[in-house]
């Protein structure tokens, strides 16, 4: 294969990952079931959580699935198309850094998307399964001890690239462009959250289980 037919192929799985991310599942959710569009109450984010607050709790569980395997899909894909081109692992962590952005900045959407947390754990067990399950128990820990989703979602995001960083080698092949791409999606996710991080500082975060609110 020519560097330039190498070029192009990648930036297609890279434009193709953009926009498997951009495929919205609250709002496909939402229409499909009859329920009211999630950007225009609570948070008025299209994620699985706002999706909840419908009080649907199957239309919140297939969100947060379609949400998940959209980033699992994407950078699954482009990881067996890297390997069958002989392409660079640059492609895959591009193809995982463009599907998160997707979600949090869809075309579809006029960029205005989720935070990007379940498209996010879809690309981690992409990339290395155990390192999703080493993220998911931070974040389960953290909810159960603290009941702030949020909270838990970012203390998942700081420790995500510190799992990959220190478990290269051991649990897995270390990657540097891997550890960058994931590096990336977890400031976008920290930079998602900062509306949440301050009502946390300020005391007004709602906590799992707790009464919805318009946020």
């Amino acid at each position: 294969m020519s560097s330039i037919t190498a070029v192009v192929l990648s930036l297609v799985i890279v434009l193709l990952s953009y926009l498997a991310g951009s495929v919205a599942f609250a709002v496909v959710v939402s229409r499909l079931m009859g329920l009211q569009d999630p950007r225009t109450f609570g948070s008025k984010n299209p994620g699985a959580t706002n999706v909840l607050r419908t009080g649907n709790k199957k239309a919140a569980a297939l969100t947060l699935f379609g949400d998940a395997a959209k980033g699992w899909l994407a950078v699954w894909m482009a990881s067996l198309l890297a390997a069958h081109f002989h392409l660079s692992s640059i492609v895959v962590g591009a193809s995982a850094v463009a599907v998160f952005l997707g979600h949090v900045c869809p075309v579809f959407l006029h960029f205005k998307g989720g935070k990007g947390v379940a498209t996010a754990l879809g690309v981690l067990l992409a990339l290395q399964p155990w390192l999703a399950v080493a993220t998911a128990a931070t974040w389960l820990i953290v909810a159960y001890a603290t009941r702030y989703s949020s909270l838990a979602a970012i203390m998942a995001a700081i420790f995500a690239p510190v799992y990959y960083l220190f478990g290269g080698d051991v649990a897995w092949d270390f990657d540097a462009v891997i550890c960058l791409a994931i590096t990336i999606i977890s400031a976008g996710l920290i930079y998602r959250h900062r509306a949440n991080i301050a009502r946390l500082m300020a005391g007004k975060e709602g906590r799992i289980g707790g009464k919805p609110d318009a946020r």
